[in-house]
């Protein structure tokens, strides 16, 4: 509630709050007092970063414009001479004397009493080969003369089973569409309207599940209508070969619903 208060940098609420709990975790005789102190001691921690991230330091900080202009001064310019000359094309040795470099060395050098030691921020680098792994070659020639391990029955039961009602109820569907569009071939049926079950979201993604293979298998198709909303209608049998011949022709298209949109 005083987290504002805490974060200003002439407040010592922070402080005072730290002090309180001091005294109050003397009287603790409970593990749920002691979780408190814990999540209290959290909650301060994360103000005092907070206030320390807000402070600024009265420390002058680092001018790299200065720090050069006093190391060319170390190493021997003349500002006087570079004035005088700045008109002459032929400076020699460009603004700096020629021992320039060498007089930046020798102070240098002073503060370095050994070069660095050289060491490897990974580990040193092995140049011996990986050892072959034999177990898994053993294994691969123990198993080349072996036939593929058979499917559990109860297993290959379930898939079965699994895809035949996938087909049954693509083929269901199917025969509503064309119930749908036999009674009343000049109307076109909302492809929302034929696959949303205003019950259940799930419903809905199974229903367009199926459809996508019957417009797959060439057995429907999807088209605008005047309003560019989708209809669908089955294919008329007379042209199935041709919607056969022409499968290159299909486009396959992704939907995207989520459970907003489907409400």
């Amino acid at each position: 509630e005083n987290r504002e208060a805490m974060l200003n940098s002439k407040s010592n609420r922070l402080t005072e709050a730290l002090e309180e709990a001091d005294r109050l975790f003397d009287k603790v005789c409970c593990a749920r007092e002691a979780a408190l102190d814990a999540q209290f001691l959290v909650l301060a921690s994360n103000i005092g970063k907070e206030k320390a991230n807000e402070l600024h330091s009265e420390m002058s900080a680092f001018d790299s414009i200065a720090f050069a202009e006093d190391l060319l001064t170390f190493m021997g310019i003349n500002r006087t001479e570079v004035e005088e000359t700045d008109d002459s094309e032929d400076v020699p040795g460009g603004f700096l004397p020629s021992d320039a470099w060498q007089t930046m060395g020798e102070e240098a050098s002073k503060y370095f009493r050994r070069a660095p030691t050289f060491h490897y921020m990974m580990g040193s680098f092995k140049s011996e080969p990986p050892v072959p792994k034999q177990r898994i070659d053993r294994q691969r020639k123990a198993n080349r003369g072996k036939a593929e391990p058979a499917m559990p029955a109860q297993l290959k039961k379930m898939e079965e089973s699994h895809q035949e009602g996938t087909e049954k109820e693509v083929e269901r569907i199917l025969r509503i569409l064309q119930t749908h569009f036999e009674d009343d071939p000049d109307t076109p049926i909302s492809f929302f309207d034929f696959v949303v079950d205003p019950d259940s979201f799930a419903h809905t993604v199974e229903n367009m599940f199926h459809v996508s293979f019957l417009i797959r298998d060439g057995l429907a198709k999807i088209r605008l209508d005047e309003d560019e909303l989708p209809i669908i209608e089955p294919t008329k049998p007379s042209g199935r070969e041709e919607e056969d011949s022409r499968a290159g022709a299909r486009n396959q298209v992704v939907i995207s619903l989520n459970q907003r949109e489907w409400k």
